[in-house]
């Protein structure tokens, strides 16, 4: 008996962060199709595109996700109090080096999405990242 009250409180315990979670990644998944239709639409991705493009948009997108995050983090630490003047430094360089990594990202992805995408389907898929992201802080700034 005593275990079966300890499962329920801890399952009790554990449902408003389950809950939280579950917002959280519903909140994600409306974000993310509404970008898909935003970019859909800017870039009049047609039916037959779409199955080759979203792969491959899904993939780059994820890795520069990641590099964009390491920028911020690296932007973030340079100003913190306390930090020895080589410490920015390296910082700097090391925020210099993500950045150019999502350069080398654009130029490595390039080719494989003009096999999918003419060159100015491509030009616009920038220009839609830009308004969607920009978009969408607008709204957040509302809230």
């Amino acid at each position: 008996m005593k275990q079966v009250v300890m499962g329920w409180l801890m399952m009790m315990t554990l449902l408003p962060a389950v809950s939280t979670v579950q917002a959280q990644d519903d909140g994600r998944q409306k974000i993310e199709s509404a970008k898909i239709g935003h970019i859909t639409n800017r870039i009049n991705l047609t039916p037959e595109q779409a199955p080759q493009f979203w792969p491959i948009y899904n993939e780059y997108s994820a890795r520069k996700r990641e590099l964009n995050q390491k920028v911020r983090q690296l932007n973030t630490r340079s100003v913190q109090q306390g930090l020895s003047e080589q410490d920015v430094l390296n910082n700097l360089r090391e925020s210099n080096n993500a950045k150019q990594k999502i350069a080398d990202l654009d130029q490595e992805y390039m080719p494989r999405f003009l096999k999918v995408i003419s060159p100015a389907q491509l030009a616009e898929l920038q220009n839609a990242e830009r308004s969607f992201n920009q978009m969408l802080l607008k709204r957040l700034n509302k809230d």
